[in-house]
């Protein structure tokens, strides 16, 4: 192994840590050939339940918040400095360049385009969290939670949609206080973990410590200029639990299934609701109400006051985003695949609460229709094998009529559209269905 517990293996060895992957993320047992800082920061992201086959960093700020934040965070002042020492030369080497704040959120992406078209589909964009807790192991993250520049290659990755990436992040330090106020990644292919990638990113960060503290002295006894806290958007993941959890800020808290489907109910009706309708929406009638008040009192109990529903009618005190919304979000800008890689799952699948059965149905249907109009071949062939659309006998001819000709992919397309004809008793729409056969146009 290398010298340094810092750097990135050589790539001979990285197969070791392909393996590691799968033994201790995915059947959670040991394993040899991976630094034992890359272990440790598996079993963080282990932890944070994070989900390494499904990915979706958390983008807490609206357009506007977000640019409101950069232009106020101390990091600003310095972009001039990194364009000329890192951004600029990106562009020709084929890397991308992100800028982060200490909480591991990337304010700004630069460099190679078509690179960056290919990292949104992770969800790598400007606004995401990528701190440990949201997307496990990465170097942004990592960096930030160690307090210490590393490179990450491959494999060591928590998330495997992230393996085919290297990437070298370093912290970057507030002057004076010492305190953590950013992070600087460097991400791509081999060059992006290349020995010389480490020392010119720390270099990079030197420079801009310096520059930051020259500001600092210009301001003479003038407190050094902090990031404000950014506007804190509670975040309740519903999508593919049994249960809820509500991120706020920094905290989490796990919630029964009847208190995430009454949260529920209540951010996707943001007007409002009687506790008639209320009840009818959870519990199938509208005479519960005693139950349901009752229910209200323990929810109250549990929510920091600030989140704690109010009543007549019960609302909530604040917006609360559902991860439901942020699907149907990615699905009306056209991000298919970022939209899907956010969908773990049904809407609480064991509720059976009228209100929440019919969310989980509109969401299913939205997701459906918008695949089957407007996913490329790829995304519309992950949907297909998702639980959803196993035995959609629609989706899997539309994956068939989109296939090349030649695609090996056709074979096993085929053989799942036969299978659910004999299983269901559907006749299939005539296709041509050989190797040879011509596909139309993609409109």
């Amino acid at each position: 192994m290398s010298s340094s517990p810092w750097v990135a293996l050589p790539t001979e060895q990285r197969d070791a840590v392909r393996a590691a992957h799968d033994a201790v993320v995915g059947e959670r047992r040991d394993a040899e050939g991976v630094r034992r800082l890359i272990r440790e920061s598996w079993e963080r992201s282990v932890g944070f339940r994070v989900d390494p086959d499904r990915l979706s960093p958390d983008v807490e700020l609206s357009d506007e918040e977000l640019r409101a934040y950069r232009d106020a965070h101390p990091l600003s002042a310095a972009l001039p400095s990194l364009h000329r020492l890192l951004i600029r030369h990106a562009f020709d080497a084929g890397l991308i360049i992100a800028v982060g704040d200490q909480a591991g959120r990337l304010l700004w992406i630069d460099g190679d385009r078509a690179l960056r078209r290919r990292a949104e589909s992770m969800g790598f964009v400007e606004g995401a969290d990528w701190s440990e807790r949201a997307v496990g192991t990465s170097a942004p993250g990592t960096a930030l939670t160690l307090d210490h520049g590393i490179q990450i290659a491959g494999a060591e990755h928590f998330g495997r949609v992230v393996h085919p990436w290297s990437c070298t992040a370093v912290p970057v330090h507030e002057p004076g206080s010492g305190a953590l106020v950013g992070v600087i990644d460097i991400t791509g292919g081999e060059d992006a973990v290349a020995p010389a990638t480490l020392p010119l990113i720390e270099a990079a960060v030197a420079a801009v410590e310096a520059e930051l503290r020259i500001r600092r002295l210009d301001e003479v006894v003038a407190p050094v200029r902090r990031a404000p806290a950014p506007v804190v958007r509670p975040v309740l993941h519903v999508l593919g639990r049994d249960d809820g959890r509500l991120d706020h800020g920094r905290d989490s808290t796990e919630l029964t299934r009847r208190h995430a489907e009454i949260l529920t109910l209540l951010a996707w009706h943001r007007q409002g609701l009687s506790a008639e309708r209320l009840a009818e929406l959870l519990y199938g009638r509208d005479d519960a109400v005693v139950t349901l008040r009752a229910e209200m009192v323990r929810l109250r109990r549990e929510l920091p006051d600030p989140l704690a529903p109010e009543s007549r009618p019960y609302r909530l005190p604040r917006p609360l985003e559902l991860d439901v919304s942020r699907v149907l979000g990615f699905l009306e800008r056209g991000a298919h695949k970022v939209a899907l890689g956010s969908y773990p799952g049904p809407l609480l699948p064991q509720s059976d609460a009228p209100g929440i059965v019919a969310i989980r149905e509109e969401l299913r249907g939205v997701i459906r229709e918008a695949m089957l109009a407007d996913a490329s071949v790829d995304t519309l062939l992950e949907y297909a094998r998702s639980d959803d659309a196993a035995d959609d006998l629609d989706v899997w001819q539309a994956c068939l009529r989109l296939l090349p000709a030649r695609s090996p992919k056709r074979a096993l397309v085929v053989a799942r559209i036969e299978r659910i004809e004999r299983e269901f008793g559907r006749a299939s729409e005539p296709v041509q269905r050989t190797a040879t056969s011509p596909q139309p146009p993609r409109s």
